[in-house]
């Protein structure tokens, strides 16, 4: 039994392998360059909380930029997080060069980008590093327009595998004792995390936390790590980092399939959250109100195992008494509140309530 599975990590890993060198030499680059030094966790508190409830907040129905305004002012606003005259990182998903919802909407990103400089950044960075077995990140992002929307919103675009990576330990791992970051979490004030939300055949689901993969080390994919425990491995990768604020993409969601591809719904809004799980919770919420994917429709949204490896971890919110949803419809569009109503609902139900 043992020599099997040995053989069949060795043909998927053979496989995954062909796969770099038909994308090119910048994964293999990617893949062999090695950590420089050893750094602690990124690990600030989180501001946007409200009696000790993690606030999450959703802005819908109404044009992006002005959504992404909303959704952050419900919060309390970026001065929460100590914005003005910071470097900022903004982390969009841009896993291959597919457009949204496949990766974060370009649009998104410029209305980001655009109210950090309004809100008093002194400088906003855009960075990802792409799959494995993707394009390089910098043809993806030109591919989908995130490049372009970035750089006309004021912002400088950076692509990890051109630089450096430090060794964060996290002895609270179990299937992790350390993890290989991206410099550029040290090269910034604060991380604003911009994912989009989307189903996924590995990971049932990627949101904010299966987001911040792409600043980890090539080697770090839970492909390479545990394939059978990929969502435990996605949260433990979080160990080492907690964006200051999270930006979540939902003017399309992907309900079915991913990540690559699958099925999509308009559904027009923008959330944020300082708090990764409960944002996942209810991004979760989003995707089961349309009852597609069996993967995220089986299991409450609590019970899903990145969200309880996460709680294990202390990663963000318990359970449902620690989030505070705030919502907002821009033009009282009956669909948007519906729709916040199932997600809400979701919060403290079972599989299929």
């Amino acid at each position: 039994m043992g020599w099997d599975v040995t053989r069949r990590n060795f043909l998927y890993t053979a496989a995954l392998l062909s796969s770099v060198f038909t994308a090119g030499l910048g994964s293999i680059g990617a893949l062999l360059k090695r950590p420089s030094g050893e750094r602690e966790a990124v690990a600030r508190e989180n501001p946007f909380t409200h009696g000790g409830r993690s606030l999450v907040s959703v802005a819908g129905g109404g044009e992006v930029k002005p959504m992404v305004a909303r959704a952050v002012a419900m919060l309390g606003g970026f001065e929460r997080m100590g914005l003005r005259g910071g470097k900022v990182l903004v982390k969009p998903n841009v896993v291959s060069g597919r457009r949204n919802p496949t990766t974060t909407n370009p649009e998104v990103v410029r209305a980001v980008v655009e109210l950090l400089l309004e809100a008093g950044a002194s400088e906003v960075w855009v960075g990802d590093m792409s799959a494995l077995t993707s394009s390089s990140t910098r043809s993806n992002m030109e591919e989908v327009g995130i490049r372009r929307a970035a750089e006309e919103a004021g912002a400088r675009v950076v692509y990890f595998e051109d630089h450096g990576w430090y060794t964060v330990p996290c002895p609270k791992g179990r299937y992790l004792k350390d993890v290989a970051v991206t410099e550029w979490l040290y090269r910034v004030d604060r991380i604003v995390n911009l994912p989009v939300i989307k189903t996924h055949r590995s990971a049932s689901y990627s949101i904010c936390l299966k987001n911040f993969v792409g600043c980890t080390h090539m080697k770090e994919r839970p492909y390479f790590v545990d394939r059978s425990h990929w969502e435990e491995v996605v949260s433990e990768l979080n160990l080492a980092c907690r964006p200051d604020l999270n930006i979540v993409d939902g003017t399309v969601s992907m309900v079915e399939g991913g990540p690559w591809k699958g099925r999509e719904a308009p559904t027009n809004l923008v959330m944020a959250s300082g708090d990764r799980v409960a944002a996942d919770v209810v991004g979760l919420g989003v995707i089961k109100s349309f009852g597609a994917w069996a993967m995220v429709r089986s299991k409450g949204v609590w019970e899903q195992r990145q969200i309880r490896r996460a709680v294990e971890l202390g990663l963000g919110a318990k359970g449902a008494e620690d989030v505070e949803l705030l919502t907002a419809s821009l033009k009282e569009d009956p669909e948007f509140e519906g729709l916040m109503e199932k997600a809400r609902g979701y919060l403290s139900s079972g599989p299929e309530g």
